[in-house]
């Protein structure tokens, strides 16, 4: 630790150095449109060269994007969240979660959008928090205004299916109305192959197999946002709904033995259906004296269920040996008010609370082919008890906040907050308990503008992680054909951090570029991973829990640029660097090692040309991550698993061929990576280090092709 945290010194002063006296050196004749407080403006006439689609394919087109819409990191899945991160349409976030501004970038055609913001300060007004930055894209404000756009796509798997799909989307604007209506069908059909080689605990092969696996899914979703200005108020209000149907999948498996040739095959039918749908809404109020009144609502709800059901082929007959069905419904219910006023020409305040209530019910049902009376509930098999299946777990939370942000001057800002977290938790069914919380989360978030184009922004801030309630009652363990299920635990608390934060960023002149370094540091406590929860020594089992305190640390660096200065007009190269560490104590070695699934580095390339004579553009990504040590194991009461990264590569091409109308072509996991895991298992415990079987296991689905048209009119 202490030599990683020297070289991150060595390269921070390092890094600090260089952008300081570059700033120095190219501080004249910028030509980039910044305000004075630091936001970064793109206007429509920017992106018409690049003949866009949609407000998306503007986005793309922006040098830096991606660590503008890069949160800060952290938090849960309920809630609102911070908005780190967030994108507004017209400085308005959206009443949604799964149908938030992001989501309709896509929806939204190029032609409708007047400029783009990249606001890297902070402010009242925005009704979102966190130490990043905020993308605020800005509709063209006339009486009557109308759009349609249809996309087309076909993919092609690698063996050879053809799954079609498309999207469809109408957005117009009719005085101080404005509304968006789209459906989407993404096809998700996949083809992969897998292979696993098991090996005694002399590296001796005692044992392959060989399978391939077939998903038929499709996913259809509809969705509609209405907004209306009325006077001195402004109304919101978004609806989505989201079917996957009835997705069935198959599994062919051939099973080989080493010692004595024999053979035997397996068959699996697998199905899962998801439906879900999501009801947003805001009401926002502006009084004379320049304060403001904001409501906010959402409400979801989720059903999914899955089943398994596995045979023995003997002799062209299928004899079922197993059958899981999991059926879980999420549900949340969200409301949030606040009101704005100024304290002076330089200070802000916002009060206000979020209230929310979380609901998810879920069945697990498992049958096995051994003695006793068979069950048509449990697929005509005999039905075996699981501790702690049937399971309601509800969470009432309230969440009261205050946030003062104060423009110091014309360079420096400080925006600081506080939030109370107070909630109950209950869980019914097979196991009763209920528990209250109470956390309070301060936050600091000092930017300065050391010039307009070179910002250092620096947060500290205490973060609650909302707890999954899928860890509460025993779940499908679909990773391990050899356990089929994974306990619950009821006692489970939030983990909790101090998050420090370091920023510098320049934005390179004539809109060249940016150039970013981010240092983190979390003090962890209550660090949720695997812990022990066996009824005795003889059943040993694990399920997710608290295991302590522990720190992460690391850096990320980053460098968005325009490539004009190597005789490449319109060509945007992308490069990020992420390294990081961790230390914690392994509840079942009780020793210090690195945090599961906590790899030490991860590198990515990103590159895209726009021949604008020519209507055409290409692009590809890259990425790869590290591999080997114990930050990439996962260790458990059984057994351990070391996960193997493979590099990652995609690519397109793209053509506007006559009118509005474009052609794209993409080709996905061109470097054609695996999902790959080395399993030990142990004889009992794993502490105990007599090693049982060593399995070595790699799945994939090929490379794709995705051939898509699309045209706005």
């Amino acid at each position: 630790m202490k030599k990683f945290q020297t070289s991150a010194l060595c390269l921070s002063v390092s890094i600090l150095s260089t952008i300081s006296v570059a700033e120095e050196i190219i501080a004249v004749d910028q030509d980039i449109a910044q305000s004075d407080d630091s936001t970064v403006t793109y206007e429509a006439d920017y992106f018409t060269q690049y003949n866009p689609v949609s407000a998306n394919d503007m986005l793309d087109r922006i040098p830096g994007i991606g660590l503008a819409l890069r949160g800060s990191g952290g938090g849960g899945g309920r809630g609102l969240g911070s908005g780190a991160g967030e994108v507004l349409i017209n400085g308005q976030r959206m009443p949604g979660k799964s149908n938030e501004g992001r989501s309709q970038l896509g929806r939204i055609s190029a032609d409708q959008v007047d400029y783009i913001e990249i606001i890297r300060g902070t402010s009242e007004e925005l009704g979102v928090r966190g130490g990043g930055q905020i993308v605020n894209v800005v509709l063209l404000d006339m009486p009557s205004l109308s759009s349609t756009t249809i996309e087309l796509r076909t993919d092609q798997s690698q063996d050879g299916n053809l799954d079609h799909g498309g999207q469809f989307s109408y957005n117009a604007q009719a005085g101080d109305l404005s509304y968006l209506v789209a459906l989407q069908i993404d096809p998700n059909y996949r083809a992969m192959e897998g292979r696993e080689y098991s090996y005694n605990a002399l590296r001796e092969l005692q044992e392959t197999r060989y399978e391939t696996q077939i998903r038929e899914e499709r996913k259809i979703q509809a969705s509609s946002s209405v907004s209306y200005l009325f006077g001195d108020s402004a109304a919101q209000f978004n609806v989505l709904y989201e079917t996957q149907g009835d997705t069935p999948s198959t599994i062919n498996r051939e099973i080989n033995q080493v010692e004595d040739f024999s053979q035997r095959r397996e068959f699996e039918d697998n199905h899962r259906m998801d439906d879900s749908w999501e009801v947003g809404g805001d009401f926002e109020h502006s009084f004379d004296n320049g304060s403001k009144y904001r409501a906010l609502f959402i409400v979801n709800d989720q059903d999914q269920e899955s089943s398994r059901s596995r045979f023995d082929v003997i002799d062209g007959d299928y004899q079922k040996n197993l059958y899981l069905l999991n059926q879980e419904r999420n549900r949340e219910r969200i409301g949030r008010t606040s009101y704005i006023w100024n304290l002076g020409s330089t200070q802000g305040m916002e009060v206000g609370i979020e209230g929310a209530q979380t609901i998810r019910d879920s069945n697990l049902r498992l049958g096995e082919n051994t003695a006793g009376t068979p069950s048509a509930d449990h697929g005509g098999l005999v039905p075996q008890n699981v501790s702690n299946s049937t399971s309601t777990v509800e969470e009432i939370r309230f969440e009261p906040f205050a946030v003062h942000n104060w423009r110091i001057n014309d360079r420096m800002s400080l925006e600081s907050s506080v939030i109370v977290e107070k909630s109950t938790i209950e869980q019914t069914g097979d196991v009763l308990n209920k528990r209250d919380f109470q956390f309070v989360k301060p936050t600091i978030d000092y930017r300065f503008d050391i010039t307009n184009s070179l910002q250092l922004r620096a947060n500290v801030r205490k973060g609650v992680d909302q707890l999954s309630f899928s860890d509460f009652a025993a779940t499908v363990d679909s990773s391990d054909d050899d356990q089929n299920t994974q306990a619950g635990n009821p006692d489970i608390r939030q983990e909790q951090y101090w998050r420090y934060e370091l920023n510098l960023e320049m934005r390179l002149p004539d809109d060249l570029g940016v150039v970013n370094s981010q240092f983190w540091y979390r003090d962890l406590e209550d660090i949720i991973g695997r812990v022990d929860v066996s009824p005795d020594e003889d059943n040993l089992q694990s399920a997710r829990g608290n295991i302590g305190e522990g720190i992460r640390y690391g850096m990320n660096l980053d460098l968005s640029t325009q490539l004009s200065m190597i005789g490449l007009p319109n060509a945007l190269l992308t490069t990020g660097l992420r390294l990081r560490d961790s230390e914690a104590v392994d509840p079942f070695l009780n020793q210090e090692r690195r945090m599961d699934s906590n790899g030490r580095w991860e590198t990515s390339i990103g590159f895209r040309h726009d021949i604008t004579r020519l209507g055409l553009t290409y692009g590809m990504d890259y990425n790869t991550q590290s591999n080997g040590g114990s930050g990439r194991t996962v260790i458990d009461i059984i057994d351990t698993e070391t996960r193997v990264e493979q590099p990652f590569m995609k690519a397109f091409v793209e053509k506007k061929a006559f009118g509005n109308v474009t052609f794209r072509l993409e080709s996905n996991n061109m470097s054609d990576k695996e999902w790959c895991r080395v399993r030990t298992r142990y004889v009992g415990a794993t502490a105990n280090g007599m090693v049982e079987e060593i399995e070595d296991y790699c799945n994939g689905g090929g490379m794709e092709l995705a051939f898509k048209v699309r045209s706005t009119f």
